[in-house]
């Protein structure tokens, strides 16, 4: 049997330590390399920096005797083993992730112009308009494809599962809570395709090609607001007219990434990326809407609960501009991915030049309404905001 080395295990580091305080700087290199390799303490590197300056012995003392620098070597199999277990620790450490917790990854490519045929429609006169219910499969994209990668909430704003949607917020208010989180309001282009997902269906639920409104709430019958008490935050009327649902609660109504509520439920704000040169921003059609496309920096997009509307991917509504608010109302927040700064202007408001200073004073000074301090679920949180 081999006996033990005298630097073996046990008493390693304590001999180490003294080995490395009277040895050469050569014997000490050697010393404190095969030491460190078979695992010697803390106190084995606190001996190397205490000697970085060679002592000399003290006066009287004998003088220390040769030491032998050399150590068994590690096996084959003692080496294989370590490399072993160190691949199977990296391996079982999990991969970065692309998005905060609460979002998802969207990676793939966006179509700018989608074929859908509509099997199954009907005529809306309210709203002067066709609400399709059912399309041909597949889908077929006619235009230009372009890639995108982003990350994008699961529900939303302010993403938190259980709890009501926010609303009541215009634009430039939903781009400062967005930010407030080191986030920006999705483009249009983003919803669309974290609605359709990587299949590019029409409805973000079940086949994809069908028009169900149980499975994202909804044809709920209309209910007409009294506008003025609307405007004036009438906290019984808003809620008399609230007919949502907390974020979460439809588990059907899920797309193919993984995203929630697109459809039904709260309609929602996005950022557009659609320009119409020939559109001047403020021509009214009547008094309450715009040119279409209208040149604003946002979209409306998903269609809300209420019965009559097409809660399709898709579809745009470009006629409202940046100082509206409805009771059914919401947004959504997007970020760059892989932990890159996220801009939480919008597209045309980037081109334009503007500083998010100056969205932040106009959400701050908003005719009316209020830039709401509190979200979904915080205490004293009313979709009136206060007054």
């Amino acid at each position: 049997m081999r006996s033990a080395h005298p630097l073996s295990r046990s008493g390693d580091a304590l001999l180490g330590t003294r080995a490395l305080r009277y040895a050469s700087r050569m014997q000490r290199n050697s010393i404190a390399a095969q030491l460190v390799l078979r695992g010697a303490p803390l106190l084995l590197m606190q001996a190397c920096a205490s000697s970085a300056h060679e002592e000399p012995l003290p006066r009287g003392t004998p003088p220390m005797p040769a030491v032998n620098t050399t150590l068994p070597s590690a096996s084959a199999a003692e080496t294989a083993a370590a490399v072993a277990s160190a691949s199977a620790s990296a391996a079982a450490e999990p991969p970065p992730r692309a998005c905060p917790n609460g979002m998802v990854l969207v990676d793939g490519n966006y179509c700018d112009n989608l074929e859908v045929n509509c099997l199954e429609k009907v005529y809306v006169p309210s709203n002067h308009l066709w609400v399709c219910h059912k399309v041909s499969e597949p889908t077929k994209c006619v235009g230009k494809e372009a890639p995108k990668r982003y990350c994008v909430d699961e529900y939303e704003f302010p993403n938190r599962k259980g709890e009501r949607p926010m609303v009541m917020q215009n634009f430039y208010q939903a781009q400062v809570h967005c930010a407030k989180v080191g986030k920006r309001v999705c483009t249009e282009t983003e919803w669309t395709m974290a609605c359709e997902g990587p299949s590019r269906k029409p409805f973000p639920y079940g086949s994809g090609y069908e028009r169900d409104p149980s499975k994202c709430n909804g044809d709920q019958p209309y209910k007409n607001p009294d506008k003025q008490k609307m405007i004036d935050g009438d906290k019984v009327e808003l809620e008399r007219l609230w007919q949502g649902k907390v974020s979460g609660s439809q588990p059907d109504c899920r797309s193919e990434w993984g995203v929630f509520d697109m459809n039904g439920n709260a309609d929602e704000l996005a950022a557009s990326e659609t320009h119409n040169p020939n559109a001047p921003k403020k021509r009214r059609v009547d008094s309450t809407h715009f040119e279409l496309p209208a040149n604003f920096d946002n979209v409306t997009t998903g269609g809300p609960w209420v019965v009559g509307v097409r809660n399709q991917c898709r579809p745009k509504i470009y006629t409202h501009d940046e100082s509206f608010a409805y009771y059914y109302l919401s947004w959504r927040c997007c970020a760059e991915p892989d932990g890159k700064p996220t801009d939480p202007r919008a597209p045309k408001q980037i081109e334009r030049g503007w500083s998010f200073e100056k969205v932040r004073q106009i959400a701050n000074n908003s005719w009316k309404l209020p830039l709401n301090d509190k979200w979904p679920g915080d205490e004293g949180y009313t979709s009136s905001g206060p007054r």
